[in-house]
């Protein structure tokens, strides 16, 4: 503890942030594994949220209704290997809320800032001591604007929408109700509307921080993008990087 009584930061924070489908998570496992720390997908906390805003059939335009239930939501992120278990009110949801309802839902949700300031509070609770990658959308200009590394990762609309198709293809995600998988223009649009959406909330709009390392991934392999990431890291952190073991 400090003077103040917060918590040092023994190791850095590594914010990672950037529009939907431009590879954020992938990254974020990459370095996690390679530096040793914790993942946290904080994007993953709205989604939560959303969800048990869609069981309880809320009106994603009720702000104080929304910020209500967050309030008497217990939302767990859990670190696994390469990836996290979230779990809302003692219910493992960790695949109900990669499905295509609740990815539009969470980013209806996302947009209130009584919501948001909610999850911020706990956000910023989950990274106090470093030791994390945390990836979202506002992580560098509003969870931790004093974050050590700051990435915003970017790409066309076009090639992200692509990479959101194929990855939700190959999840065989659908939409709620249907059986029948997203078409790749639902996706394009669904994908268009959100960065709207992101872009131009009232509170924390998407957008990289002063500070922060813009990457555009459009023609980069992610085997590029990891070689960079740590480059920069190991520039700033010398010797904390590991190696990355084959075959992750």
């Amino acid at each position: 503890m400090n003077d103040q009584g917060v918590a040092r930061r023994t190791k850095p924070v590594i914010a990672i942030d950037g529009p939907s489908g431009v590879g954020k998570s992938t990254l974020a496992g990459r370095l996690a594994q390679a530096l040793n720390f914790t993942k946290l997908d904080t994007g993953a906390m709205y989604r939560a949220l959303a969800l048990k805003a869609l069981d309880e059939d809320m009106d994603f335009d009720d702000e104080s209704s929304l910020a209500s239930l967050a309030e008497r939501t217990k939302i767990v992120l859990e670190p696994m290997t390469h990836t996290i278990r979230v779990q809302v009110d003692g219910q493992d949801v960790t695949q109900r809320i990669r499905e295509a309802d609740v990815t539009q839902a969470a980013s209806r949700v996302s947009v209130h800032p009584r919501v948001r300031a909610w999850m911020v509070a706990r956000q910023r609770a989950l990274g106090v001591t470093g030791g994390v990658v945390m990836e979202g959308r506002d992580i560098g200009t509003k969870v931790f604007p004093d974050a050590e590394v700051k990435f915003f990762l970017d790409a066309s609309e076009r090639a992200r929408g692509e990479r959101r198709y194929l990855q939700q293809t190959a999840t065989g995600n659908v939409t709620a109700g249907e059986q029948i998988p997203l078409s790749q223009e639902l996706v394009l649009q669904q994908l268009h509307d959100r960065d709207q959406r992101d872009r131009t909330r009232e509170a924390s709009p998407l957008e990289p921080a002063p500070d922060a390392i813009v990457l555009d991934t459009t023609t980069l392999t992610l085997e590029e993008v990891v070689a960079r990431s740590l480059e920069i890291i190991d520039s700033r952190f010398p010797g904390l990087v590991r190696p990355v073991l084959p075959g992750f």
